[in-house]
């Protein structure tokens, strides 16, 4: 976990339930788009920490168009803000346009947000252009004395921003998610492991690794932590952890020093 700047901590305390109360009427009332750009602005200023005039602006142009926020810190773009109505709900296609506006500014973070929904989006750039929620709060949810709570509310802000603190967070989800324990259990092993456990405790059963690694596939993990683009890249990181190991084991192993505990 990032260590929160007091800062940031009293400002969130002290700004919060304003905007809380605000952002729940404004929703209620199904306010204009422009009206709710208006409050955002005053959230990013006074709950977030931005600087309304320096910082925040309408008039960043991209193409032949401007986006609805733009958020620049001594003069350099860092992120981009597409802003819904207070009363509409989010969705997957809000992103398209501003997706395709960061990829082309070279900006790797946008927020997708109505005021009271806030989603904070990392964009990739390769092959083809790609994107990926990180975290999502709703504002009316926060407790300023949640640790946790106050940690999602720590990536909107200025502090987390200047501190790579969103980049942190992405980095930490990768390595801690349903993907990647997924990959653990069905590693050799581990396997190895289920399957003394099992002879230990029903002696009568006789159960290969590969038999074991097959149900555990098949029956015990649910399929999407198994297939697609994130369950190989779990895979190959928990391969390369091995291998890491496995060389420092080797190194330590040549020069007489202690071996490391598996």
């Amino acid at each position: 976990m990032n260590k929160l700047p007091k800062k940031f901590i009293e400002r969130v305390a002290s700004n919060l339930k304003k905007y809380q109360r605000i952002t729940l009427a404004q929703q209620k009332s199904d306010v204009a788009e422009a009206d709710t750009v208006t409050l955002i602005k005053d959230i990013l200023a006074e709950v977030f920490g931005y600087d309304k005039y320096d910082e925040l602006t309408s008039e960043h142009q991209i193409k032949a168009t401007y986006c609805d926020l733009a958020i620049k810190i001594a003069g350099k773009l860092r992120l981009l803000v597409e802003v819904k109505s207070a009363g509409s709900s989010l969705a997957d296609n809000h992103l398209r346009q501003v997706i395709d506006y960061g990829a082309h500014q070279g900006i790797h973070w946008v927020i997708l947000t109505n005021a009271v929904e806030w989603r904070l989006v990392r964009i990739y750039v390769a092959n083809q252009i790609s994107h990926e929620e990180v975290c999502r709060i709703v504002l009316a949810d926060m407790n300023p004395k949640n640790e946790d709570h106050l940690q999602c509310l720590f990536l909107f802000a200025k502090e987390g921003l200047t501190t790579d603190a969103m980049d942190a967070f992405h980095q930490q989800a990768q390595l801690f998610n349903k993907f990647t324990v997924s990959a653990i259990i069905r590693s050799e092993p581990v396997i190895s492991v289920v399957r003394r456990e099992i002879r230990r405790l029903f002696p009568d059963i006789k159960v290969g690794n590969e038999n074991l690694s097959l149900l555990v596939e098949n029956e015990v993990i649910k399929r999407d932590t198994i297939e697609g683009d994130k369950a190989k890249e779990a895979v190959a990181r928990i391969r390369k952890a091995i291998n890491k190991l496995e060389r420092t084991k080797a190194k330590a192993a040549k020069v007489g020093l202690p071996e490391i505990a598996s």
